[in-house]
């Protein structure tokens, strides 16, 4: 039986066990150690004990009849688990501690227990923020085989954390490359909406570590790869009184279009991600909203302003023609066609899309010899995004250029895309009885801003992507690092499949309460200090650590560049003169 001893249970439930310290002397030799969130150790039989951490103390006093003041203490502690035959740690507490049980201080050769380092917690986190002194292993099989949820306001280190975690599983460590030669399998996408992450990567030359940053100058995305849902929230505005018109129309010529490119495809559908024009289907919808159809005997077809009959839709793609005009004379009678004048809307919209510069990266990319991507060139597509082009752990989509009209279409094609990549690749791996062994992470940074809680139209294509990788992408090797500073109003479908948190400094209180209904009931005694953390430091949750747990995270080495502007600083210094006409060039994309 440990020494150390402090006290006893004087009442025990699932949730709170009180124990009594019935002097003062006690009390102060162990204040360091009986501070909230730390641990206690209550004996269970002979050899087994509960582990409990700390999350109230209260102390009362009286006097005695020297009139001298007498202390006592009840310290509220929840339990966490059990340390079996005082060596082994399990999560599980199969019996709780009754009245007059003894309470000891744990000592550093136990709390080595609850964060050992071996074949199984090989992943180093941190250090714990009350005994610095113990470095702290988390299963790195649990932590990113299954989604992660890192949270925090701003200011409270969360891209400092991201990058820091991101840099240990790549090998990065003090500006140096751990891997040098020997580059390890670990494939990572980052969604950076804030063009951060860039710096957190970038090495001396020597260092030989490759990054893979696609900006909106170097992404591409051709449009043709997306599906029917992301074509029709970029062409189509649903709210029109006839676009189900438009929709039926855009769909056929769509289909006809890809039919033409793709010949030797049997069975066509409006999402086969291969190539089609969308210059030829803006001429086939322009088209059908200039129609005449000629009315004399033996006509009842489209009539050309040359007399001559279209008898084949597919003409519609090579140009915009003129017909006939309407007349109800019997030498040239004619009628409009069913959709005349009924998508000029629709048209100016198509029209207004495609001279977009900013749009170019979607509906103009081109190769590095000018010519368009073509369905031929979907491998190529594909490899720019898992870093196969240049042999990249990590591709950073920076988002910060793409227009915010389209950003929910971009989030959801390229999530759709790996998602599909790593369904079909594993589906392969299945056939030989093997699993998917090029795992992708998917970091999204600023979640709120493109997969929200609420229901709206303009996020509907990005939110249903990522909620279907929550969903479905552990059984195909797709995980999801979902990272907020608003968590609240994140899609609460993703949160509820994240299995491990991460969450820093929340100082409002719609977020904290959110965080805390998130979490597993043995948490509740560290998470009332969300408000209180410092910066780097964060409550960690889930399947892969042992106990809920307070850690101090190291800085990363490079940072980010999510530094928060000095404002006052930078207002007290002297007037500086701005070159309007950059800033002005770069807005125009001169």
């Amino acid at each position: 039986m440990p020494t150390n001893k402090i006290g006893q249970v004087v009442s025990s439930s699932p949730n709170s066990i009180s124990v009594d310290i019935q002097d003062l002397k006690t009390y102060e030799d162990n204040k360091e150690t009986l501070q909230i969130g730390r641990f206690l150790k209550i004996a269970q039989g002979n050899n087994d004990y509960v582990i409990a951490i700390i999350k109230n103390i209260r102390g009362s006093n009286t006097l005695d009849a020297n009139k001298n003041l007498e202390w006592s203490f009840v310290v509220e502690c929840q339990a966490i688990g059990s340390l079996i035959a005082d060596k082994d740690f399990e999560r599980s507490s199969s019996h709780l501690p009754v009245p007059t049980e003894p309470v000891f201080i744990t000592d550093k050769t136990e709390l080595d227990k609850l964060f050992l380092s071996n074949d199984k917690f090989n992943f180093p986190i941190g250090s714990l923020v009350l005994n610095k002194n113990i470095k702290v292993n988390i299963e790195g099989d649990k932590l990113f085989g299954q989604h992660i949820a890192i949270v925090g306001s701003t200011g409270s280190g969360k891209s400092c954390t991201v990058a820091k975690i991101i840099q240990e599983v790549v090998g990065i460590n003090e500006g140096k490359n751990r891997n040098l030669g020997k580059q390890n399998n670990s494939h990572i996408v980052i969604f950076d909406i804030h063009s951060e992450y860039e710096n957190a990567f970038h090495l001396l030359d020597e260092q030989k570590f490759t990054l893979n940053c696609l900006n909106v100058d170097k992404l591409k995305l051709p449009y043709w790869l997306m599906n029917s849902e992301e074509l029709e929230d970029l062409f189509i505005e649903s709210n029109e009184a006839n676009s189900h018109n438009q929709v039926s129309q855009f769909k056929q010529a769509v289909i006809l279009n890809k039919e033409k490119y793709n010949p030797t495809i049997t069975e066509m559908t409006y999402d086969n991600p291969v190539y089609f024009s969308i210059q030829e289907v803006y001429n086939y919808i322009e088209n059908m909203n200039r129609e005449v159809i000629g009315k004399l005997d033996n006509e009842n077809l489209p009539k050309l302003s040359d007399k001559s009959l279209v008898t084949d839709k597919k003409t519609y793609f090579e140009k915009v023609h003129n017909f006939v005009r309407t007349s109800t004379a019997a030498a040239d009678k004619a009628s409009n066609g069913p959709f005349n004048g009924e998508f000029n809307r629709f048209v100016s919209r198509l029209e207004n899309k495609l001279s977009d510069k900013r749009l170019k990266f979607l509906l103009e990319p081109k190769k590095v010899d000018g010519t368009p991507y073509k369905t031929s060139d979907f491998e190529e597509i594909m490899k720019q995004f898992l870093g196969y082009l240049n042999r990249s752990n990590i591709t950073i989509v920076d988002l910060s250029g793409v227009p915010f009209e389209v950003l929910s279409i971009t989030v959801s094609l390229i999530s759709r895309l790996i998602f599909d990549f790593c369904f079909h690749y594993s589906k392969l791996k299945h056939d030989k009885n093997e699993l998917n062994d090029i795992p992708v992470m998917l970091v999204c940074e600023e979640a709120h801003n493109y997969v929200p809680r609420n229901d709206s139209a303009m996020y509907q294509a990005s939110r249903k992507s990522i909620e279907r990788i929550a969903k479905e992408g552990r059984k195909y090797g797709i995980n999801l690092m979902v990272v907020s500073q608003r968590p609240s109003e994140v899609s609460e479908t993703i949160f509820a499949q994240c299995n491990n948190f991460l969450s820093l400094r929340l100082s409002n209180y719609n977020d904290q309460n959110y965080i805390k209904n998130l979490l597993p009931d043995n948490s509740n005694a560290i998470t009332d200090i969300l408000p209180n953390l410092a910066p780097g430091e964060s409550i960690i949750v889930g399947d892969c650590i042992a106990i809920p747990s307070v850690l101090k995270i190291e800085m990363p080495n490079p940072e980010p560049k999510s530094q928060s502007v000095k404002v006052f600083t930078e207002w007290n210094k002297k007037w500086l003169d701005v070159t309007f006409e950059d800033v002005i060039k770069r807005w125009r994309k001169e």
